[in-house]
């Protein structure tokens, strides 16, 4: 995407990042409680979130960015290997604060939001990132593009060679999200949703209680009209979710590192 693109999916032009906490995203959810049954044998022994890309985790890599963002607070959810996520999160010493919570049944990433609702009560804005995804995309300018739109959330999205296999997002001139289907047979657009957002606690009172539920079967769908989108633009993006997709994505990862 151009320029003109980027800020027609919902970048706010000339704003200053001046560090003070108005505004700010200090709390946000890392969705790590996936099985990874695609990834095996190499999640028959390891939680997706523990596989490496380039000599780290998936989840510190996630860490990093979102203390690098000013995220202050992070509540990583678990289910498959939950020890060894809490051992990995106990021997960090590094932001953000870290709260593990262990998922027997699986709630599905919004039943996650729902269920620990508690947590960002107080906030008037929080992130929600899958951890499976790797990306180098600026979170900030996620948080920025959310701060002052007007919206009840801000999603990031990417260009999807193959949309079907995603969620895909329509947007109008001003970058509000005007329809959403997960994983639609035939695709109205090629923007796919990148599973990087900015809500607002309102937004969980969208949440059906009835468990499990899904961000993109249950959730996105009733934003539309409510939501805006923000373009990761030239920002590297991937899911690892195959292990022909994790090795991609380290080839591509140790490519860009050396460029």
């Amino acid at each position: 995407m151009g320029t003109r693109d980027r800020q027609g999916v919902g970048l706010m032009g000339g704003q200053q990042r001046d560090g003070s906490q108005r505004g700010a995203a200090r709390k946000a959810f890392l969705l790590a409680a996936g099985l990874g049954t695609r990834l095996r044998p190499v999640t028959d022994a390891l939680p997706k979130c523990l596989v490496e890309v380039g000599g780290r985790t998936m989840l510190d890599r996630w860490l990093d960015s979102l203390a690098a963002a000013g995220v202050e607070e992070v509540l990583v959810n678990t289910h498959h290997f939950a020890e060894l996520v809490e051992a990995h999160v106990a021997v960090r010493a590094t932001p953000p604060v870290v709260r593990v919570v262990n998922e027997p049944e699986l709630l599905g990433s919004a039943g996650t939001l729902l269920a620990n609702r508690d947590f960002v009560d107080d906030d008037e804005m929080f992130l929600v990132v899958n951890a499976d995804n790797l990306t180098d995309f600026d979170l900030r300018e996620l948080i920025d593009a959310h701060r002052g739109s007007g919206a009840d959330a801000t999603l990031a999205v990417f260009r999807a060679a193959r949309p079907s296999e995603c969620g895909v997002v329509e947007v109008d001139d001003g970058g509000w999200v005007v329809g959403f289907v997960e994983k639609p047979a035939e695709p109205r657009s090629d923007l796919a949703n990148a599973g990087m957002y900015a809500f607002g606690p309102s937004v969980l009172d969208l949440v059906e209680p009835s468990l499990p539920r899904d961000i993109g079967f249950d959730l996105l769908g009733r934003l539309v009209g409510r939501a805006r989108a923000v373009a990761i633009g030239d920002s590297y993006f991937t899911d690892i979710g195959t292990l022909s997709a994790l090795e991609q994505a380290r080839q591509a990862w140790e490519s860009r590192a050396t460029a």
